[in-house]
C-alpha cells in the first residue's frame, strides 16, 4: 500500500483522514517494527506539531481497523511493535543477538489453525507467532551489537528462499 491508499482506506469504514493518522501511517511504510517512541520520532521528524496522545489514538485505530498490527516481538514487558498489518501466514522470526525481525511465510500457522479447528473445536481468529533465536549472521559472529548490520546477501534464515 502506499501513502495514498490511507484516504479510502478510513473513509471505506467512516473515518477521516487527519495529519496524526496519516503521519503514523507514513512512518510504518518502511516495513520495520517499531515500538510507539520509534513511530513517535519518525513522526516528528516530518510534523513536530503532531501530539504524543494522538500518535497513541492513530495507532490504537490503526490497529482497531485492520491496517496495522501490534505485536510483542520480545516477550516479557518489552514494548509492543508496530507495522503494518499481514496475514498471519507471515509470522515474525527474531534474533536475540542483533535485534533484527523478519516475516517468514510458511505453512506452518496454517496446519496450526486447521489442527484447532478439527480436533479442539477452536476457531482461530488471529495468530501471532513469534520464533527467537539468532540469524545466521550472528551465528557466525562472536559478538553482535545492536547496531549490526546485515548484507542484503547475506542468509537471514538457513533457507533465504523463505523470507
Amino acid at each position: 500500500m502506499t501513502t495514498h491508499d490511507l484516504d479510502p482506506l478510513l473513509a471505506g469504514r467512516g473515518y477521516r483522514s487527519t495529519r496524526p493518522r496519516q503521519a503514523v501511517w507514513d512512518a510504518l511504510q518502511d516495513g520495520a517494527h517499531r515500538t510507539a517512541e520509534e513511530v513517535a520520532r519518525a513522526v516528528h521528524e516530518v510534523h513536530p506539531e503532531v501530539n504524543l496522545a494522538s500518535i497513541y489514538r492513530a495507532l490504537a485505530l490503526l490497529r482497531d481497523l485492520g491496517l496495522v498490527r501490534e505485536s510483542r516481538l520480545a516477550g516479557g514487558d518489552q514494548a509492543s511493535r508496530w507495522e503494518l498489518a499481514h496475514p498471519d501466514e507471515h509470522f515474525h522470526v527474531v534474533c536475540d543477538r542483533c535485534g533484527r525481525v523478519d516475516h517468514h511465510v510458511g505453512s506452518l500457522v496454517a496446519a496450526i489453525t486447521e489442527h484447532l479447528s478439527a480436533s479442539h473445536r477452536f476457531v482461530p481468529e488471529r495468530v501471532e507467532l513469534v520464533v527467537h533465536g539468532h540469524c545466521v549472521s550472528c551465528e557466525a559472529s562472536v559478538s553482535c551489537d545492536a547496531d549490526h548490520s546485515h548484507d542484503d546477501d547475506a542468509p537471514w534464515i538457513a533457507n533465504p528462499s523463505h523470507h
